[in-house]
């Protein structure tokens, strides 16, 4: 089988069902990433729960402004990310978020590592933390490309390298 076509084969499979998709109520953190190379940008929400003494991912979700690809990788890690600490979470590499999906054209590698960045802006410690108990609420995706952003500290936008090779 050619390689393209196994690999679009793999990213129609996972955008047949994609899961996870939309805000997330009550989340305790919220991540965001963006290309400027591609445009296309990422917003994480995460729930956690207490589990056998640790602190856990309960739930994630996302919206996305994206490719296919981004999208596919963006549900399978909310899915691969679940019962993970945040610790955990944050040791996990980009190419680790999508097993699934194979290995990708050097011209997607960009989505693994948007979907890996907005999980550390949700993730990494912030200079001020936000208490467990205070869940964090965010503007929609849209609303924060549309309007200017809230100086209240609880997001932070990271943007990738410019990559020449993406379409």
């Amino acid at each position: 089988m050619n390689p393209t076509n196994d690999y679009q084969k793999r990213i129609e499979e996972a955008l047949r069902d994609p899961k996870n998709l939309g805000e997330l109520e009550g989340a305790d953190a919220v991540g965001t990433a963006g290309s400027a190379a591609c445009g296309d940008m990422i917003r994480l929400w995460i729930k956690f729960k207490e589990q056998a003494g640790k602190r856990v991912v309960d739930k994630a979700t996302f919206q996305s402004f994206g490719c296919e690809t981004a999208i596919a990788v963006a549900s399978l890690a909310t899915e691969m990310i679940r019962g993970k600490t945040a610790e955990e979470v944050l040791a996990m590499t980009a190419e680790e978020l999508a097993p699934e999906l194979g290995p990708l054209p050097p011209v997607k590698i960009h989505c693994t590592q948007l979907v890996e960045s907005a999980l550390h802006s949700a993730l990494q410690p912030q200079s001020t933390p936000v208490p467990v108990t205070a869940p964090t609420t965010a503007p929609s995706l849209l609303e924060n490309i549309t309007q200017p952003a809230a100086s209240s500290g609880k997001l932070k936008v990271i943007l990738l390298e410019d990559d020449k090779n993406v379409p």
